[in-house]
C-alpha cells in the first residue's frame, strides 16, 4: 500500500485529503511540524509528499530544499494557496514534481498522485527482466511464467496482474489499485473482476502465493 505524507497545517484540508486517500487504497500520514516532515521524508517509508508552502515554523520551499539536499528522491506535489508564477517556478526548480493551487478538486489531486507514483515506479524499475518469488518466475521479455521450471500459460490480463503483484512483494495492494493498474480507469469499480483473476492466478501459480488481507486487498507472499 502506497504511503502518502501530508504536510499541511490546515486540519480540515488535511483530513479531507487523508479521507479521500484512504478511500482509494492509500495510507496517509498528516503532520505540519517541519522537523517531523524532514525526518519522515528521508525515512524511505513514504512514496509521495503533499507539501503546503505555508507551514507554521518554516517556508515549504525551504523544507523542499532540505529534502532534496539530503538526496531524497521522494515524489513531491506542492499544494498551496500561493498562485504567483514566481512561487510556482521556485517550487518546480527546487525539486517539486508538480504544483497545485488551492482551492482544488480532490479528483485532480488524486489523478496527479497516481501519475507521479507511476512515473517514479517506472524510473526506479531498472533493466530487470525476470521477477522471481519462491518457485514462481515471471519473464518480462517473453511474457512467460514458470512454476518449478514448468511453463505456465498466462493470458495478457493474468500476466499483467501477476507482474503488478510481483513488483510489490509483501505489499498490500487494494482492489482499486489493481483494477486501475491492470484494467484502467474505464472499468466498473464495482466489478469483482480482480477477485476472479486472483482466483485464476492461485490455480496456476499456487494457492499459497497470494494472500487475502481482509478489508484491504491482496498481498504477494515471498
Amino acid at each position: 500500500m502506497n504511503q502518502i505524507l501530508i504536510a499541511e497545517d490546515e486540519s480540515l484540508i488535511a483530513s479531507f485529503i487523508a479521507k479521500g486517500l484512504r478511500a482509494n487504497g492509500f495510507l496517509p500520514t498528516i503532520t505540519s511540524d517541519t522537523e517531523e516532515i524532514l525526518n519522515l521524508a528521508i525515512s524511505d517509508n513514504f512514496d509521495l509528499l503533499i507539501l503546503d508552502l505555508e507551514l507554521p515554523s518554516k517556508d515549504g520551499l525551504e523544507v523542499l530544499e532540505e529534502i532534496r539536499g539530503q538526496g531524497v528522491n521522494l515524489a513531491v506535489i506542492i499544494l498551496t494557496a500561493r498562485n504567483d508564477i514566481n512561487d510556482k517556478v521556485a517550487g518546480l526548480e527546487g525539486g517539486a514534481d508538480d504544483y497545485m493551487t488551492k482551492p482544488f478538486r480532490f479528483e485532480e489531486l488524486l489523478a496527479r498522485i497516481k501519475l507521479r507514483l507511476r512515473n517514479n515506479q517506472a524510473t526506479q524499475v531498472q533493466e530487470e527482466t525476470v521477477l522471481t518469488v519462491g518457485n514462481v518466475l515471471l519473464d518480462l521479455k517473453t511474457r512467460k511464467a514458470k512454476v518449478k521450471g514448468d511453463l505456465i500459460d498466462l493470458p495478457v490480463r493474468e500476466f499483467t496482474l501477476a507482474e503488478t503483484l510481483f513488483r510489490h512483494p509483501e505489499q498490500v495492494m487494494s482492489r482499486e489499485q489493481l483494477l486501475d493498474r491492470v484494467w484502467g480507469y474505464d472499468y466498473d469499480p464495482g466489478s469483482n473482476i480482480v477477485d476472479v483473476y486472483i482466483g485464476y492466478l492461485r490455480k496456476k501459480l499456487g494457492s499459497e502465493l497470494i494472500e487475502t488481507v481482509r478489508g484491504m486487498g491482496y498481498r504477494l507472499r515471498k
